[in-house]
């Protein structure tokens, strides 16, 4: 009994072994897929247009923002944050960069997970691709890699060149504090990206069609974008109605329910993560009274209560990748591919 219980063990062992690619901790399939999905983006004419679009809007954003701040960094010696005012700053004629982020990084992920799958259904690969020795689960593990990888390669080229261009033009040098806010600003709008991305992933599996899952992204995008808002206007009026002659408490309430409400967009909780991110004037994201106004304290906050202040909207879009793509992880492995 002792000897077939070492048979086991070591039976178990070899098996979890060979779930492993070799000299790492992938398993077996994920590499491969990574590095050809990685490879596609990375050349192929989507990623250069995805890219030209958002970079050409970006840096419009800041070389406007930009001229504003310039004047203002020359009249105020020694101001603070104005290098992180480039990316929040609106201009007289565009949006702020954080805005855009928020408008166009949807399409991103939309973009790159849209016809991840029913591609290779369509194109009948998917079945011999999972007759290779490769586990079903890292074709959708390596894919998703694969797009979230681009995603950050994209963004880091981004960021990199508005910084230089708001160098360029403000004149003032970031501290080592703006730079440590703008690497985990970087590090949120991957996660807010990675956010379609999983919902794009997973209707690329519901779907048979590429323009389906497309169509269903978009759609996903339009609603939390432009009609969220007033839906959510509307159900707060009707949880929480506010009379004519609304008392404090009343009021209050009606804009906590619209807060509420309103934090189960991912485009409310990636705009309030960036926003205390990249300004640390933002003392609080929720409902604040007059008496808390006017008692609170001038100085900036530090990194670290910044970041305890955007934590729960940080902790929500994590909630959100990872429910979207363990529903697309459960209903790939159930799927039956026939050749």
């Amino acid at each position: 009994m002792a000897e077939e219980g070492k048979d086991n063990g070591r039976r178990t062992r070899e098996d979890a072994a060979r779930t492993r690619s070799p000299g790492g901790l992938w398993p077996v399939g994920v590499r491969p897929v990574l590095h050809k999905e990685l490879g596609d983006h990375l050349t192929g004419l989507r990623f250069g247009i995805l890219l030209l679009l958002v970079g050409v809007a970006s840096l419009a954003s800041v070389y406007s923002s930009g001229q504003a701040l310039r004047e203002v960094a020359f009249q105020a010696e020694g101001a603070r944050n104005v290098f992180l005012a480039l990316f929040t700053a609106s201009g007289k004629q565009l949006p702020s960069f954080v805005s855009f982020l928020a408008f166009l990084g949807p399409l991103l992920g939309i973009a790159l997970g849209f016809d991840s799958l029913n591609s290779e259904r369509s194109q009948g690969t998917l079945s011999r691709l999972i007759s290779q020795p490769i586990h079903r689960d890292a074709v959708l593990d390596g894919k998703f890699l694969a797009g979230l990888a681009t995603i950050a390669l994209m963004l880091i080229v981004l960021i990199l060149l508005v910084a230089g261009l708001g160098l360029i033009m403000v004149g003032v040098p970031p501290s080592l504090e703006e730079v440590l806010r703008l690497i985990i600003f970087v590090l949120v709008t991957v996660l807010y990206v990675g956010f379609w991305l999983a919902l794009t992933q997973l209707f690329s599996v519901i779907f048979r069609q590429s323009s389906t899952s497309a169509l269903a992204s978009i759609a996903v995008w339009l609603f939390f974008t432009i009609f969220a808002g007033l839906l959510v206007g509307l159900a707060a009026d009707a949880l929480a109605p506010l009379p004519s002659a609304p008392t404090m408490a009343e009021s209050v309430r009606h804009e906590e329910v619209l807060t509420s409400l309103d934090r189960l967009s991912p485009v409310t909780l990636y705009s309030e993560s960036t926003t205390a991110l990249l300004n640390p004037n933002v003392r609080s994201l929720g409902v604040l009274l007059p008496q808390q106004v006017e008692r609170a304290l001038a100085s900036p906050l530090a990194l670290e209560q910044s970041l305890l202040l955007v934590w729960p909207q940080i902790v929500g879009l994590i909630a959100g990748v990872v429910v979207f793509f363990a529903v697309g992880y459960v209903l790939f492995m159930r799927e039956e591919v026939r050749a």
